[in-house]
């Protein structure tokens, strides 16, 4: 099985290291400084160094059997020429990012989410019925190029929107279990996906604004009131569309403060000045709090504020 990841940048440089050493094939499509390590030192996460094909053209890898595309959300709209070209006439897409997925809705009336996929572009690239969703458990960084720093979790929930148990879902999930990867096969992935964005509008905004770890965050009982307050306006929206996330609020908070010193991506990303991963997390809830007559003034308070954050530098 031909596996490319699209984005080898936390998330996806553990991902391919680990499938990588388990000797499956998979090359990754990368950029910059990251790429031009991988190509001359190889792709590190601790002490295992692999080496392994990367381009930033995905037209130099070809079509493939599975890509799993670990972009930022936001990302994915200008990465859609080169993910076609790894498409074959079979080839599944694993979405293994943040928010909602641009999906989200094909079999459920068709709804689009424009803070997801602006202008349609990417369901139009991408036909719904390659996708397989997935959420993933992994708290890592690129600590330099062509270094991945693995501090935590190796979980991932991958799921068929319609909840089959599909031939091409076993392949992958047995693969990613060979390179030590907890994979659990889900039959609710959208109810799954809403359990991982409760973190991303919450916890993970207020560490960004605060310069904070995820522990540092959940431990402080003013902060810790804000985040609870976000989760509690995205299980609202949720179960507006029919969707009652199986945890509690304080459950939820907790379980993501014990990654400890993590610290989130979208806080990596505005330390170091790269646009922040907002729209297809805290702007599509906001987006189906409005279309469902959904209040959420400290989601809409945290999304103005960061991305006001981002652009002060």
């Amino acid at each position: 099985m031909r596996i490319a990841v699209y984005g080898a940048g936390a998330i996806g440089g553990h991902l391919a290291v680990s499938l990588a050493g388990a000797g499956a094939d998979v090359s990754v499509v990368a950029r910059g400084a990251h790429l031009d390590a991988i190509r001359e030192r190889g792709l590190s996460m601790g002490e295992r160094t692999v080496r392994l094909p990367a381009s930033a053209d995905a037209a130099e890898l070809g079509p493939q059997d599975a890509v799993f595309i670990t972009l930022k959300s936001h990302q994915l709209p200008g990465a859609l020429e080169g993910v076609s070209a790894l498409l074959g006439p079979e080839t599944a897409v694993v979405t293994a990012m943040n928010g909602l997925p641009y999906w989200y809705f094909h079999g459920l009336g068709g709804r689009r989410i424009e803070s997801v996929d602006p202008g349609g572009r990417i369901g139009a690239a991408i036909a719904a019925e390659r996708a397989i969703g997935c959420i993933t458990f992994v708290a890592a960084e690129v600590s330099a190029p062509g270094v991945v720093h693995h501090s935590g979790g190796a979980e991932y929930r991958m799921g068929e929107p319609d909840g089959s148990r599909s031939p091409r879902l076993a392949a992958l999930a047995d693969l990613l279990r060979g390179a030590g990867i907890g994979v659990a096969v889900s039959a609710d992935i959208r109810t799954d996906i809403w359990l991982k964005l409760l973190a991303n509008v919450s916890i993970a905004p207020v560490s960004a604004l605060a310069g904070a770890s995820v522990a540092e965050a959940g431990g402080d009982e003013g902060a810790r009131d804000v985040i609870r307050g976000a989760m509690e306006e995205c299980k609202a929206v949720a179960r507006a569309f029919e969707v009652e996330i199986p945890i509690s609020t304080e459950d939820r908070i907790n379980k993501t403060a014990g990654f400890n010193a993590h610290r989130p991506s979208l806080l990596q990303d505005i330390e170091r000045g790269r646009p922040p991963e907002l729209d297809p997390t805290l702007g599509s809830v906001r987006e189906l709090g409005r279309m469902a007559g959904v209040r959420t003034p400290v989601i809409d308070a945290l999304y103005a504020l960061v991305r006001l954050r981002a652009a002060s530098g």
